[in-house]
């Protein structure tokens, strides 16, 4: 019996990585469907293989998180491409990927692609809102030039050892970032989804690539987010510098919305907490406590 990583699924056929480097085509066992059991690419697994070749997969080993666009286990990181104009900006969007990433336990790092369409003025702006969001707590890659060497040589930083997809709106340029990080992919812009959806029985393809010292998934992430299975009481945990002030509140449980003495909008007014990200946080709040509870979980 071995262990590995799953790195590529196809048909039915999963292709694990031992510790050792070498590459193992497994099938999953029968009864796991009975189990309902799925392996995902990242997921770590034991394995048999009689001949040194081809193998079966006995257990799948528990999770630390797992997405469904792209199906993949045990991920690190989220490299959130976010466009600057074209499509427009709005924090409301990126405070959504920002949440759903918090919710499935992934660290976001934020990069902004197409600042080469901003004005100065404009670029002052970015970088304040920047500067906002490196003070909440997250991650951000902003430079004059959208894929310069000082933000390629950080995002190859942030990749070494770790596993990491791309996510963000359709042209954001996740492709694009990709196809700078590791020009030898050569990745078609904008055609690799086409490409994957067309036809009815197109075989999907999951595969983590080696990358700057690290693997991330050859798949985009998802683009958009509408359903979040949380209470409106729960949604303060779920961003980070509001749970940090929050043991300030003067009520346990303050939802930050009309308790006096309150430290989260104390932090708001002073300035400490982005007013943009407090707006964006009442705006979900107020979804949320509207929502008909789901009593099919």
């Amino acid at each position: 019996m071995a262990e590995g990583q799953i790195r590529q699924s196809l048909s039915g056929f999963y292709d694990v990585v031992t510790d050792d480097g070498e590459t193992v085509r497994t099938r999953a066992r029968g009864n796991f469907r009975n189990r309902k059991i799925t392996p995902l690419v990242g997921d770590r697994v034991t394995f048999e293989a009689t001949d040194g070749k081809d193998g079966y997969i006995l257990e799948v080993l528990p999770r630390r998180n797992q997405l469904q666009r792209p199906p993949v286990a045990n991920v690190d990181q989220a490299i959130v491409a976010t466009a600057v104009k074209q499509p427009d900006f709005t924090t409301n969007l990126l405070d959504r990927q920002l949440l759903a990433l918090e919710i499935a336990n992934i660290e976001p790092v934020i990069y902004f692609t197409k600042t080469d369409l901003l004005t100065d003025a404009e670029m002052a702006n970015f970088d304040t809102l920047a500067a906002g969001y490196r003070k909440a707590g997250f991650q951000v890659i902003l430079t004059r030039e959208p894929f310069s060497d000082a933000a390629l040589t950080a995002v190859k930083a942030v990749l070494k050892d770790k596993v990491s997809v791309i996510m963000g709106q359709t042209g954001a340029g996740k492709s694009t970032l990709l196809n700078h990080v590791a020009p030898d992919l050569d990745l078609a812009t904008g055609e690799i989804s086409a490409a994957l959806n067309r036809g009815k029985h197109t075989t999907r393809r999951v595969q983590l690539l080696t990358v700057a010292d690290g693997l991330i998934a050859d798949t985009p992430g998802f683009s958009s987010y509408e359903a979040f299975s949380l209470t409106s009481k729960e949604l303060g945990q779920y961003f980070p510098e509001f749970k940090r002030a929050s043991v300030d509140c003067r009520f346990r449980g303050c939802v930050h919305v009309n308790e006096p003495g309150c430290a989260v909008k104390e932090q708001v007014a002073n300035g400490e907490i982005m007013k943009s990200r407090y707006d964006n946080y009442l705006l979900l709040y107020q979804t949320l406590k509207n929502q008909k509870p789901n009593y099919k979980k």
